[in-house]
């Protein structure tokens, strides 16, 4: 059985980690050691049924590393130099919160602590683990309605105060769009970016670079394409998936809180009148039952982790491209003044 400590206690330490481990122990009582949940972060207090800790040392002497699953909460821009210290006190099960890294250099740093230590990774993206994204899978394998071309997902929600409060997301790229990411290159495979935009988010006379909206468009190896956009000054809330196929257009919708943990499926195939279904989707959960459950046999494999370092160099690529952009407006604006 296996122990959890949470290396960070923000918002999803705190707010999405700590309950929805709660309720995988409670269903899974033998995969999850009994005894306290512990937490670590040195910066924010404690968080309801988890015991802190006042550091990583006193953790590691409390509960055995070796049989310890780590969450690593901290800010995205903070991965490689935590994992090292986790790594040299014996933890070697570690599970990162998304993104798994901002740039390629900090992958390339992760991915030499991985291989040194013999680290077992997996990234927080619990759309992986939804029963929607288990349906759209399954589809898509079938081949019941033919070649997927497209596919688009949306991800809108207002987060103002939530960005003005927290620096750890550097553009709008890093909130919602590696979920989004995880899915598309799980459904359609590698991909390279055709194209990429950033808003800026603005309200009450402040500005906050690239933090608005992100746009990407992706052309994969196997011919699909995707659209990915996600609003964070939408005023509605919105996680919406379209794939067509050549005889099928299927549209899901992700819960979009933890206030409801349903989701739902339309399937419109041609000559057919569309079917709609509605499914509990928690998805949060599921993904710790199918972590542990990973984690407690041995390692084979890297599971998902080829996923989520897609992710990040598609990330980086549109990050890219947008960078790029803005220096060449900055250069005909200078030219035109």
């Amino acid at each position: 059985m296996l122990h959890t400590l949470i290396v960070g206690l923000g918002r999803s330490g705190r707010g999405l980690h700590a309950p929805s481990l709660a309720k995988a122990r409670a269903a899974a009582r033998g995969l999850f050691a009994p005894g306290p949940v512990m937490g670590h972060d040195p910066l924010q207090p404690g968080a309801e049924g988890v015991t802190a800790v006042p550091s990583l040392e006193e953790a590691a002497r409390r509960l055995p590393p070796r049989s310890t699953v780590v969450h690593l909460c901290t800010p995205p821009h903070l991965r490689a130099e935590p994992l090292e210290r986790l790594a040299r006190l014996g933890y070697r099960m570690v599970v990162v919160e998304k993104p798994l890294a901002l740039d390629l250099a900090e992958l390339a740093a992760i991915a030499r602590l991985r291989r040194r230590w013999g680290l077992r990774l997996t990234v927080a993206t619990p759309w992986t683990a939804s029963a929607l994204s288990a349906r759209l899978l399954a589809v898509h394998r079938s081949g019941v309605f033919g070649r997927l071309r497209t596919l688009t997902v949306l991800q809108h929600k207002p987060r103002f105060t939530r960005t003005l409060e927290s620096s750890g997301h550097p553009t709008a790229f890093d909130v919602e769009v590696p979920h989004a990411l995880a899915v598309a290159v799980a459904l359609a495979g590698d991909a390279e970016v055709a194209g990429a935009e950033l808003d800026d988010m603005a309200f009450d006379g402040i500005r906050l670079p690239g933090l608005g909206a992100a746009r990407m468009d992706l052309v994969h190896h196997t011919g699909v394409l995707t659209r990915i956009e996600s609003d964070l000054t939408s005023p509605l809330r919105e996680r919406r998936i379209v794939l067509e196929f050549d005889e099928a257009v299927l549209t899901g919708h992700y819960p979009c809180s933890d206030a409801d943990h349903t989701a739902q499926l339309t399937v419109a195939a041609h000559g057919r009148g569309p079917t709609r279904s509605v499914f509990t989707d928690d998805a949060l959960t599921a993904f710790w039952h199918r972590c542990y459950a990973r984690f407690a046999q041995p390692a084979r494999d890297l599971g998902d982790l080829p996923v989520h370092v897609e992710a990040v160099r598609l990330l980086a690529e549109a990050k890219d491209l947008c960078s790029a952009r803005a220096a060449e407006q900055e250069v005909e604006s200078a030219v035109g003044a």
